[in-house]
């Protein structure tokens, strides 16, 4: 796959995805957005890719937020579909039967915080910084912030962060819930492959199934929740690699040999 804002690296199951507009600290314009929907229909579809990964290139900033330059003189109808844009993106990653980590390498600001979110894990450089911006600018987070957020951190730190634009740095972030690690900068990428291999090791249907159920479990009640549950934990077992997995279970042994079916 090539495209003039992404770079994306495949090699080993592991899929490594790097918003590539450094003179703008990888600001997220309508053309970027663009290519990441596309990109990540792509890596559903790659049955080569396991485990996806997305980052910023340089060191100082993973996405520091909307391109600014290009909503400056938007019309609210623009900035609408400017947003639906950000959602039909943001929503396929969040959605990606596959697991996918946010490697946060510097500022996740604006629409950097936002997709950040929409990952199933977030490791986060001792060197970021987090924030939602935008009632500074005039506008509000529109790209999820104003419902991922709250559902990661809770309503009140959520509106705090959103209505004081505070940036805060990675270990806050780990403290409140928005990453769940951090690491030094020189080992970013190398602890979340390493993280992505032991997703790897499991059953990959087992792994998308747990993902709904996680996702689609927090918008509804506790009930519908739980019967949602119960109806993905009985498909689970129709799958050869329940068989699998328990087999080697039961005789001790080490390999497991998962298909994904």
């Amino acid at each position: 796959m090539e495209y003039k804002n992404l770079l994306v690296e495949a090699s080993e199951g592991i899929a490594l995805v790097t918003i590539n507009r450094p003179k703008s600290l990888n600001a997220l314009n309508s053309e970027t957005l663009a290519e990441l929907n596309d990109c990540f229909k792509a890596l559903e579809a790659d049955d080569d890719v396991k485990v996806v990964i997305l980052t910023g290139s340089g060191e100082k900033s993973f996405v520091a937020g909307a391109d600014i330059s290009e909503m400056v003189n938007a019309t609210a109808p623009e900035g609408r579909v400017m947003g639906m844009l950000a959602r039909e993106a943001f929503k396929r990653l969040e959605d990606m039967k596959k697991p996918t980590i946010a490697a946060v390498n510097g500022y996740a600001l604006g629409g950097g915080c936002e997709i950040s979110m929409a990952c199933d894990v977030t490791v986060a450089s001792e060197k970021a910084k987090f924030g939602q911006p935008e009632t500074g600018l005039g506008i509000l987070p529109g790209f999820g912030g104003t419902q991922r957020l709250p559902r990661l951190v809770g309503k009140k730190m959520a509106k705090e962060l959103i209505f004081t634009c505070d940036m805060i740095d990675a270990n806050e972030a780990y403290r409140i819930g928005l990453a769940n690690h951090v690491v030094p900068a020189d080992q970013l990428i190398d602890y979340c492959k390493a993280m992505a291999k032991r997703m790897m090791k499991n059953a990959p249907l087992s792994i998308t199934l747990a993902k709904q159920a996680i996702n689609i479990g927090l918008d509804v009640d506790i009930d519908a929740g739980l019967q949602l549950e119960a109806n993905l934990f009985g498909l689970s077992f129709a799958t050869a690699d329940k068989k699998e997995g328990m087999t080697v279970f039961l005789n001790k042994g080490k390999e497991k040999h998962f298909i994904g079916k």
